[in-house]
C-alpha cells in the first residue's frame, strides 16, 4: 500500500489527471449499464411487478446481469444505414450526442481531492458542452434523409432549446450567489450545513434547473421526442443495433450529469449534511467526502425513474408553454430578487467571502 502511494505521490499532475479520466468513464459506463436496470426494477416495485429477475451473474443476484445481456444483444445487431442517408454523418451523430455527457465531469469535483480539472470558467465549459446535445439529435435527423426522423429532430431542438434558456439562466442565479464560476469554489461557497446551500436561498431556480434538466434529457414526461404512439420514435427512427445503443447511453448519462450539477449547484456537492453540529460534526457524518455527493446523485436519479412511474406525457404545445411561458419568466424575476438579497447583504450576500 505505501509502494502505490509513493508511485501516486510520483505521477505528474497530467498523469493524475488521466488516471482519475480512466476510472470516471468507467465507473461512468458501469453506472449507465446498472441504472437501467434500476428503472426498470424501481417502476415494478411501483406497479407491483418484478421487473428483470432471470438473467444472473456468476448465478448470484437474479436479474443483475440483464443490463450486459442487453449490451450482448445490440452489440450483435447489424446497425443499418439507409441507403440514400449522409453516411458519416449518420455514424456521427451518436457520438455527437455522447461525448458531451462524459466531457463534462472533468470539471466537476467528486470530493475535496478529486477533481479532473479545476478550470476557473468550468460554469462556461458546462454550458458549452451541454448545448452540444442538441446537435447530435439535428444531425441524427437530418443524416437519416427520412421525414419522420427530420420531423423528430426539430421538435426534440425546439424543446432542447427552449429548456436550455431557462437552465442557462438558472445558473445566472447560481454565479450570482457564489461568486465564482469554478465548481469547486462554487461548492466551498455552501460549507455550513444544509442551510447554507444553495436550495434555501435559491429554491425557484432549482426547481427550474432540475425541470429543465428532465427536459434536456427527452425523459418523462418530457419524452415526446421518442413518443412511439406519435412520431415513430423520433430523430433515432433509422437507427438500429450499437448505433441505437449510444442515443441510449447518452440519455441515462446525462441523467447522472443533471443529477450531479443538482447537487454541486443547490445542495452543497460534497459537503456533509451535518457539518458544523455540535458532537456530530467531528464524526463521518460532518465530513466532506465524495459518499455525500453519490448519495445526493442517488436521490436526484431516483426523482427522474419516479417523475417516468407517475405523470403522463404532455402534449407539445404544453411541453414549450411550461418553457417559454413559466420558466424563464420565473428566473428573470428570481434573478431580480437576487440583486435586492445582494444589496441589502441577506443570506448568501452575508458571508465573509462576499465583497
Amino acid at each position: 500500500m505505501r509502494n502505490l502511494t509513493n508511485l501516486w505521490l510520483a505521477l505528474p499532475d497530467y498523469g493524475r489527471s488521466t488516471v482519475w479520466i480512466i476510472v470516471i468513464t468507467v465507473v461512468l459506463i458501469t453506472s449507465v449499464a446498472l441504472l437501467t436496470l434500476w428503472e426498470r426494477k424501481v417502476i415494478g416495485w411501483m406497479q407491483l411487478r418484478r421487473g428483470p429477475n432471470r438473467v444472473r451473474i456468476f448465478g448470484l443476484l437474479p436479474g443483475l446481469g440483464q443490463p450486459f445481456a442487453d449490451v450482448v444483444k445490440l452489440l450483435l445487431k447489424e446497425v443499418v444505414i439507409p441507403a440514400n442517408a449522409n453516411k458519416l454523418l449518420f455514424r456521427l451523430a451518436p457520438m455527437i450526442a455522447l461525448i458531451p455527457a462524459f466531457a463534462a465531469w472533468a470539471v466537476i469535483p467528486l470530493s475535496p481531492e478529486v477533481v479532473v480539472s479545476k478550470a476557473d470558467a468550468g460554469l462556461l465549459y458546462l454550458l458549452s458542452l451541454t448545448s452540444m446535445g442538441v446537435y447530435g439529435v439535428i444531425v441524427a435527423g437530418w443524416a437519416a434523409n427520412s421525414k419522420y426522423a427530420f420531423l423528430g429532430a426539430m421538435r426534440s431542438a425546439a424543446q432542447m432549446v427552449a429548456y436550455e434558456i431557462a437552465m442557462g439562466f438558472a445558473l445566472v442565479g447560481v454565479l450570482m450567489a457564489t461568486g465564482s464560476m469554478n465548481l469547486g469554489t462554487i461548492v466551498v461557497t455552501q460549507a455550513g450545513g444544509p442551510l447554507s446551500w444553495n436550495w434555501f436561498w435559491l429554491a425557484p431556480l432549482l426547481a427550474v434547473y432540475f425541470i429543465s434538466g428532465v427536459a434536456e434529457t427527452n425523459r418523462a414526461p418530457f419524452d415526446v421526442a421518442e413518443g412511439e404512439s406519435e412520431i415513430v420514435a423520433g430523430f433515432h427512427v433509422e437507427y438500429s443495433g450499437i448505433a441505437f445503443a449510444l442515443f441510449f447511453l447518452a440519455e441515462y448519462a446525462n441523467m447522472i450529469l443533471i443529477s450531479a450539477l443538482t447537487a454541486v449547484f443547490f445542495f452543497g456537492g460534497w459537503q456533509a449534511p451535518f457539518q458544523g453540529y455540535p458532537g456530530i460534526g467531528a464524526t463521518f457524518l460532518g465530513q466532506p467526502s465524495f459518499f455525500w455527493f453519490g448519495l445526493k446523485i442517488f436521490a436526484f436519479l431516483f426523482l427522474f425513474l419516479w417523475f417516468r412511474a407517475t405523470f403522463p406525457r404532455y402534449r407539445y404545445d404544453q411541453i414549450m408553454r411550461l418553457g417559454w411561458k413559466a420558466l424563464i419568466p420565473v428566473t428573470l424575476v428570481w434573478i431580480g430578487v437576487e440583486m435586492v438579497l445582494a444589496l441589502c447583504r441577506i443570506g448568501p450576500w452575508a458571508r465573509p467571502w462576499y465583497h
